[in-house]
């Protein structure tokens, strides 16, 4: 019987994708907080999680090996605008404190995919040993 990873590793490699992608945006909207007319992005996590497991599981096949494959990609996390509390003169959207505060859950639940992911992988090596 073969080893599939996408079953014995479930959910947590997306996850830790969306996290990935998230950070980045919530990273670039902190960088950006005082820069005029910019307008700060997030993702919503479940929307890109359930659109991961979605199209990762829609049977798609590559018809040419230039093709890129179902995992490749940003799996349907679109990137959404925040609506600010308080509109600035600037016409820039960030509230720093707001986005220190959802780069900092999203770092805690990141290193949480991270550590889900290690114990799926001592649990395989340990199934591999005969442990």
């Amino acid at each position: 019987m073969p080893l599939s990873f996408d079953s014995a590793l479930g959910i947590h490699v997306k996850a830790l994708n969306v996290r990935t992608q998230r950070t980045e945006l919530l990273a670039s909207n902190i960088a950006n907080a005082d820069t005029p007319g910019f307008k700060a992005r997030d993702i919503d996590f479940k929307t890109a999680l359930s659109g991961a497991n979605s199209h990762l599981s829609s049977g798609l096949q590559r018809t040419h090996e230039n093709h890129l494959s179902a995992s490749a990609g940003s799996f349907g996390a679109t990137t959404l605008y925040r609506v600010p509390n308080e509109a600035s003169l600037d016409g820039n959207t960030v509230d720093g404190q707001l986005e220190k505060a959802a780069f900092a859950e999203n770092a805690v639940r990141h290193q949480a995919s991270l550590t889900f992911l290690d114990r799926k992988f001592k649990g395989l090596i340990g199934a591999l040993k005969g442990e």
